[in-house]
C-alpha cells in the first residue's frame, strides 16, 4: 500500500510550477517554453500563489478555470476564447499528474473535459481580392504579400525567412526556422520542414526584393536595421488600414496561407503535393479544412458529372 504524503510535506503551487517548469523546458521549443512562462505568471500564480499544491481540489480548478472566461480577450473580446482557456488549463493536467506521482496523492485534474471550442476561422480571399490587394498596397510591401499569398508560408516563416534558404537557381525556398515573438527559433512541427516550389510571379518577386534587402544582412524582409520585421506592428500599420481602404472584410495575415491552399486546390494541383508545401504531414487536414472552398472557385458544382454523362449517354443513345 502506498503511503500518502503529509499535507505540511506538500509545496506552495507557486514552488512546484516554477521548479516543474524549469525541469521540462529543456525540451520545449522557445515560443512554447515563452508561452509556458507567461501562462504560469499571468494565470496560474496569482490564482493558486502560496496554497499547498496537495490542497488544491478539483472544485478550486473548476473555478480558476471560470475565472479565465471574465478575463479580457485579445483584439478588443470581452473574454478569452474556449480555445484559449482550454490551452491554459492543459498545462495544468500534467503539472497536477507530475505533482500526484512525486507526492503520491490523487491528482484533482479529473473529470474535467476542455471546453467546446469553434472551428478555426478560415476566408481566405478570392482571386480577384488577391489581385486588388497587390494592386493597391504599398509597393514596399506588395512582394512580402505576393509570397505570402502564392506560397502559404506561416507569418513566422516568411518573417523568420533567411536568404540562404532561398534558392533561385532550384527555385524553392527551404523552410527551417521561424521567428515567434521576435526570437528566432525552429520550425512549428518536424513536418514544417519542407520546400516550398516557387511559382513565375514568386521566383520574379525573390530577384526583385533581392535587390532591396541583401545588402541588410541575413532576412529577406527586414526593418531598415537588418533585423526580422515586426509583424504585428505591420498588420496594424500596413495590412488593417489596406483592408479597410479596399472595403475588404477584416482578417488576419495567416489568411493569405488558407488562400494560397484553395487556390492550389482550385487550380487542380495534387493534394499530397499540396500537404508538402503547406507543411502537413497528411490530407487530411487539407481535405478537412479547405476542401469546401473549392466549389466557390473552380464552379465545380455538379457540372462537370453531368456534362460527362451527358457526352457519354448521347454516344450509348445513339449506338
Amino acid at each position: 500500500m502506498v503511503e500518502l504524503a503529509k499535507p505540511e510535506s506538500y509545496p506552495a503551487v507557486e514552488k512546484f510550477v516554477l521548479e516543474w517548469f524549469e525541469r521540462n523546458k529543456i525540451a520545449w521549443r522557445k515560443s512554447h517554453t515563452v508561452n509556458i512562462e507567461n501562462i504560469i505568471k499571468k494565470h496560474y500564480l496569482p490564482f493558486f500563489g502560496e496554497t499547498k499544491i496537495g490542497d488544491i481540489t478539483r472544485n478550486d480548478l473548476l473555478k480558476f478555470r471560470s475565472a479565465l472566461a471574465k478575463v479580457p480577450g485579445r483584439n478588443g473580446r470581452e473574454s478569452l476564447t474556449n480555445t484559449r482557456i482550454n490551452k491554459i488549463m492543459d498545462p495544468l493536467k500534467r503539472i497536477f499528474e507530475d505533482a500526484a506521482e512525486e507526492f503520491n496523492f490523487i491528482t484533482p485534474y479529473i473529470r474535467i473535459k476542455p471546453l467546446k471550442s469553434q472551428k478555426s476561422d478560415v476566408q481566405p480571399f478570392t482571386f480577384n481580392e488577391v489581385n486588388l490587394i497587390l494592386d493597391q498596397v504599398r509597393e514596399d510591401y506588395r512582394d512580402y504579400y505576393l509570397i505570402r499569398f502564392f506560397t502559404g508560408m506561416r507569418t513566422g516563416e516568411i518573417d523568420g525567412l533567411k536568404w540562404k534558404y532561398v534558392d533561385l537557381t532550384s527555385r524553392i525556398i527551404k523552410i527551417r526556422e521561424t521567428v515567434v515573438a521576435g526570437e528566432e527559433d525552429l520550425t512549428k512541427t518536424e513536418s514544417s520542414i519542407r520546400d516550398i516550389h516557387m511559382s513565375q510571379p514568386v521566383y520574379e518577386a525573390f530577384k526583385r526584393q533581392r535587390l532591396r534587402s541583401l545588402r541588410f544582412g541575413k532576412f529577406v524582409f527586414c526593418n531598415r536595421y537588418g533585423e526580422a520585421m515586426d509583424h504585428n506592428n505591420i498588420t496594424k500599420r500596413v495590412w488593417y488600414p489596406l483592408l479597410k481602404r479596399l472595403g475588404l472584410e477584416k482578417r488576419r495575415p495567416y489568411q493569405t496561407r488558407h488562400t494560397a491552399a484553395t487556390l492550389w486546390l482550385a487550380a487542380g494541383e495534387s493534394p499530397e503535393w499540396i500537404a508538402m508545401q503547406m507543411g502537413h504531414s497528411t490530407t487530411e487536414m487539407l481535405f478537412r479544412v479547405y476542401s469546401r472552398y473549392v466549389p466557390n472557385l473552380t464552379r465545380m458544382d455538379g457540372s462537370a458529372m453531368d456534362k460527362l454523362l451527358a457526352e457519354k449517354l448521347e454516344v450509348a443513345n445513339a449506338l
